[in-house]
């Protein structure tokens, strides 16, 4: 028999002084780590004033950087949504040979060095790369060039969709689908009726990462785009080249046009946390066998 549980234990947590400590560390770590660093990017912005601030943004290069990571964001993000989509799919509605195996290459970009992929992309379409031979007998240029910005941008932001579809597609598991199936409905309309609906909570917020990863990249872009001024350099390498010349103000200026978007991912993350919560409230809880 099992001895009777004590309900009237102290748990870990349940001191006023414990809570105290906690919170005041999590307190501490947030203001140093994260309100301190936007809060001095805001005010080196607007240190010299509005004007000031509005012609560092309206550089000719800091433009064509901007341009150039909305460029590559408009075609990133939507790649790796369907590739998320596509990829959670097969892993978590279908069982093959080499299905954990699909997920580990996934969430490969995860474990490597961007600086490292940058370097992998050389080796691959540069000059004396695999490649290289053949793109230049073609006058195809994919490194120093968007191709290869593209090309990064994919690889270090493949797994964000994916990582937030498959926990969520796994718990959901495979009998809504297997339902339409058997009611007539094709693979497609599976996917777009049934699967999709259930998820997009979750694929709004990978999308959401996917664009802040995308247009804050540095490491791996750094190596394949040649960091060119009013070429090749995106937003993030346009802030280290302001802030080299000593382009104080003009490189923060820059900079918080990254941390808005970093804000602004937080904001949709809670809005579709909350939107999230209040369907599940809404949805009364199914009876088995219903």
């Amino acid at each position: 028999m099992a001895a009777p549980v004590n309900r009237n234990r102290r748990r870990v947590g349940d001191g006023a002084r414990t809570r105290a400590v906690l919170l005041t560390l999590v307190l501490a770590t947030t203001a140093v780590a994260l309100i301190a660093p936007l809060a001095v990017i805001f005010s080196e912005a607007f240190v010299r004033g509005f004007s000031a601030y509005a012609e560092a943004l309206a550089r000719p290069d800091t433009l064509h950087a901007v341009g150039l990571t909305i460029i590559t964001a408009l075609v990133c993000v939507p790649v790796n949504v369907g590739f998320g989509i596509a990829a959670a799919w097969a892993v978590t509605k279908f069982s093959f040979p080499g299905r954990n195996l699909l997920l580990a290459v996934v969430e490969l970009p995860f474990s490597i060095s961007p600086i490292v992929a940058g370097v992998a992309f050389l080796f691959v379409f540069g000059g004396q790369g695999l490649f290289g031979p053949f793109l230049q007998a073609h006058d195809i240029k994919i490194i120093f060039a968007l191709p290869a910005i593209i090309l990064a941008s994919l690889f270090v932001t493949a797994p964000f969709v994916v990582r937030e579809l498959v926990p969520l597609m796994m718990a959901q598991g495979r009998d809504e689908e297997e339902a339409a199936v058997s009611l007539g409905a094709n693979g497609f309309d599976v996917l777009r009726l049934v699967t999709l609906p259930n998820v997009r909570f979750a694929l709004l917020y990978g999308a959401a990462l996917c664009n802040a990863r995308v247009m804050g990249e540095f490491g791996a872009v750094s190596v394949v785009s040649g960091n060119i001024r009013g070429q090749t350099s995106t937003l993030a390498l346009q802030i280290e080249l302001l802030y080299q010349d000593s382009h104080v103000v003009a490189a923060f200026a820059a900079a918080t046009v990254l941390a808005g978007v970093a804000l602004f991912t937080l904001v949709a993350k809670y809005l579709i946390e909350r939107a999230e919560r209040s369907r599940e409230e809404r949805v009364p809880a199914r009876r088995p066998g219903h």
